[in-house]
């Protein structure tokens, strides 16, 4: 996937969360909640496109 549509889909994720947030009337802890998922998600998203989700995957720790 070429990085300018990297770009994009994080723009466009971007502004759809701005807009839920500024204009979805919700509680405080559930817009912190959706931040931190759709964040996570992204942050996976974009380790499975560069190929880095695999490498994290069979990371061990210790022994």
């Amino acid at each position: 996937m070429p990085l300018l549509e990297v770009v994009i889909v994080l723009i466009v994720v971007g502004v759809i969360l701005w807009l839920i947030n500024s204009y979805v009337p919700m509680a405080s802890a559930i817009k912190s909640l959706l931040n931190a998922v759709v964040v996570i998600a992204l942050i996976v998203w974009i380790l499975k496109v560069f190929g880095l989700w695999h490498s994290i995957m069979n990371l061990r720790v210790g022994q």
